[in-house]
């Protein structure tokens, strides 16, 4: 038992292995350029935006992806994202942009299947096939793998927050039972399409309705309760990848907790766009 209070007051410790460059470092020798430019790992960029949604086939050849050209195609997905982002349109890598494309993030793109949902006419959103049934309200959740038994609290705590403003409720099961919804550590590609990066870049992604996982980065430093400016809040990201087990997409509002970029030592609860698009999506 004392073990069990020590662990929530001291800093999570989840051992990582790996440089302390982060994979996103590439766009800040990209501040300045502009369509036009021919400027080395612009090819880079290119496949940040088709990573999170921006381009994708339909956009570039396969010629173009690989290439160093800042054309009119990826001035338009520049200018998108600074748009989701709440940045000047203007097609330019601006330091805002920088800033903001550089962040430790969500793994979950920003536009899915060529839809912008995060300009949908709501800061909030949400794609309504998406979503769990009326007869299933109650979820259970594991942990798979070698998941730290600090970092299940947490955990626990964000499926608690998500309850208390909606008609869902969660139980944990035991790891040989059936469950709704998994959760596990990973590093690296892991499988799912969707391979980790190394420490600074994807913290964490999950999967909408109703495939229920959630994966968090184990490269990457963690914390619970007592903030690190460089580590990142298990709770704060667990109730970022909750939303989108429930349904959520990401947000245009900075301060709500489906704001798909994060911060080191930041921590979030839900707010007012989290719970309006939560209840928007069930009609509750």
């Amino acid at each position: 038992m004392a073990l069990k209070l020590l662990n929530l007051v001291v800093l999570i410790l989840i051992v990582s292995i790996g440089a302390n460059s982060s994979p996103f470092d590439f766009i800040k020798n990209l501040e300045g350029c502009r369509k036009g430019n021919n400027t080395k790992e612009i090819y880079k960029l290119k496949t940040y935006l088709k990573r999170f949604g921006y381009l994708g086939h339909e956009h570039l050849s396969e010629n173009e992806a690989d290439d160093n050209d800042f054309n009119d195609i990826l001035e338009l997905a520049v200018k998108t994202y600074q748009r989701n982002y709440n940045i000047k349109p203007t097609g330019i890598i601006d330091v805002d942009t920088v800033a903001r494309m550089a962040a430790p993030r969500c793994g979950v793109p920003d536009i899915i299947n060529g839809v912008n949902h995060m300009q949908s006419g709501s800061y909030y959103a949400f794609v309504l096939n998406d979503k769990w049934m009326p007869s299933n309200r109650h979820l259970t959740y594991k942990f798979l793998g070698n998941f730290p038994d600090v970092a299940k609290l947490p955990a626990a705590l964000a499926f608690q927050r998500w309850a208390s403003v909606t008609k869902f409720t969660f139980s944990e099961v035991n790891v040989t039972q059936k469950s709704d919804l998994t959760l596990e550590f990973f590093r690296g590609d892991h499988g799912d399409g969707y391979p980790f990066d190394g420490r600074g870049g994807v913290l964490a992604h999950s999967f909408y309705p109703t495939d229920g996982r959630f994966h968090f980065d184990l490269d990457e430093l963690w914390f619970y309760l007592l903030k690190d400016k460089n580590s990142f809040d298990l709770l704060t990201i667990s109730l970022h990848e909750i939303g989108h087990l429930l349904g959520l997409q990401h947000s245009t509002v900075e301060t709500a907790v489906m704001f798909p970029t994060f911060q080191g030592g930041e921590t979030k609860d839900l707010g007012q766009d989290d719970i309006l698009g939560i209840r928007a999506l069930y009609k509750l």
